[in-house]
């Protein structure tokens, strides 16, 4: 046990604060304190920092409900893979509060009443959630997630999502994603006033969010929205292709998956219906660019995003990008390293905070949270996490696929607010 370290806020203490501070430090390393805990309940442990489900005198566990073995595998192996390079860079360091990190992976497969079951094993033993993947899973686990307190970052950015304490959606949600591509496609592509868009985007709160933003944007724009909604299980878009080309559509906006992106966009392109198109992050990926709609991605498609491209010049995004192609030699980096790495460091973050207030109890660590209105790992734009019902981020990146670029994409906007975004967020 160490007892001799000293916290930023005991620098901060009055000579009576720091006496008393001095003599709660004898008591524990004279084993003569009656709140000492394992981290399993509440109390402070030997150092004096409120502890909780989660943390004990040597570890700060943290859970990961993820997507191994279903539909998002990659997606969710990327996440994991970034987010255990972070905690053993994190321990190489000394840690956090003195204690290691440790974080605690359980696969759902996508599978909603899995995921439930793996919250109720998992949860009586980590402190937050650096990663909850799925929008279903997100939703069917809220009441639980509230009820305990546990800081949890969701991989969805549905506005659905705002407004609840112990939930953070990291970076812009989806309409906000939206409104910004009918800025990209009015600002650079010629849409103008009478125009016709489309969008195709998946059922359910990511698709529905995304449909809000853009039919908001279009009205201010005095462009026409054409909506299609399609399952996740669409994979031919022919069908929706030939009613947007019926419609007359000057570009298509698509908030779905990186199967249907590809469908639509080589669809479009071998019927003739050579227009613009702008995908939600979720639905692009580095794979695209091995698959026969390549040429059509790279001339057709643009992606709005909270986050850069992993090929990003930013120095934080290159040094991640190194220690990770080192670290996993066989893996690729994708727009998943990036944000798993950034909620980890994120919530590293926080935990620090929390542990400089005094405690790491979960209602710690949310406080400590929800304090941050400048939240920077330089891997993309500042958060400020002080609000709950707004989103952290409304500033965007455009960027483009690129085949020879690490991750298959690069930035053709740097990351800026949109015209009208603030307008519509305070409408909401």
């Amino acid at each position: 046990m160490n007892t001799t370290h000293h916290r930023p806020r005991d620098r901060r203490r009055t000579a009576p604060a720091a006496l008393a501070g001095a003599l709660a430090l004898l008591l524990a390393a004279t084993g003569c304190s009656s709140k000492a805990d394992d981290g399993n309940g509440g109390g402070d442990a030997a150092d004096g920092v409120r502890t909780g489900p989660g943390v004990s005198a040597g570890t700060i566990r943290l859970g990961a409900l993820t997507d191994l073995t279903g539909p998002y595998a990659t997606l969710g192996k990327s996440i994991v893979q970034a987010q255990q390079m972070w905690a053993e860079e994190t321990n190489a360091d000394g840690g956090i509060c003195d204690r290691e990190v440790e974080i605690v992976v359980k696969d759902h497969g996508y599978d909603v009443q899995k995921a439930v079951t793996a919250y109720a094993d998992i949860a009586p033993d980590v402190v937050a959630l650096p990663q909850v993947i799925g929008s279903p899973v997100v939703a069917a686990l809220l009441d639980d997630i509230e009820r305990d307190k546990m800081l949890t970052f969701p991989q969805a950015w549905a506005a659905s999502l705002l407004g609840k304490d112990a939930v953070q959606v990291l970076g812009t949600t989806y309409d906000v994603d939206m409104i910004a591509a009918v800025d990209f496609l009015t600002r650079t592509k010629g849409l103008k006033k009478g125009d016709t868009i489309g969008h195709v985007y998946f059922e359910g709160d990511y698709g529905a969010n995304a449909l809000e933003g853009s039919t908001w944007a279009a009205e201010q724009a005095g462009l026409k929205v054409v909506g299609q909604k399609i399952q996740a299980t669409d994979t031919d878009l022919s069908a929706q292709v030939s009613a947007l080309r019926k419609e007359g559509v000057k570009a298509v906006l698509i908030s779905a998956g990186p199967a249907q992106t590809a469908s639509l966009v080589g669809v479009a392109a071998s019927r003739g219906l050579r227009v613009p198109v702008v995908s939600s992050a979720p639905g692009y990926a580095p794979q695209l660019m091995e698959t026969p709609a390549a040429p059509a991605l790279a001339a057709m498609l643009h992606i709005v995003s909270a986050a850069p491209a992993v090929s990003s010049e930013l120095p934080g995004v290159r040094r991640m990008v190194a220690s990770y192609k080192k670290k996993y030699p066989d893996s690729p980096v994708d727009s998943g390293v990036l944000s798993g790495y950034n909620a980890a460091q994120l919530m590293g973050a926080d935990l620090k905070a929390a542990c400089a207030a005094g405690g790491l109890s979960r209602e710690d660590v949310v406080t400590a949270h929800r304090s941050q209105k400048n939240a920077d790992t330089g891997l993309g734009t500042a958060q400020n996490f002080s609000e709950a019902d707004r989103p952290a981020s409304v500033e965007t990146y455009v960027l483009k696929p690129d085949a020879k670029a690490v991750g298959s994409v690069v930035n053709a906007e740097e990351a800026h607010t949109a015209p009208g975004v603030e307008t519509y967020l305070s409408s909401r």
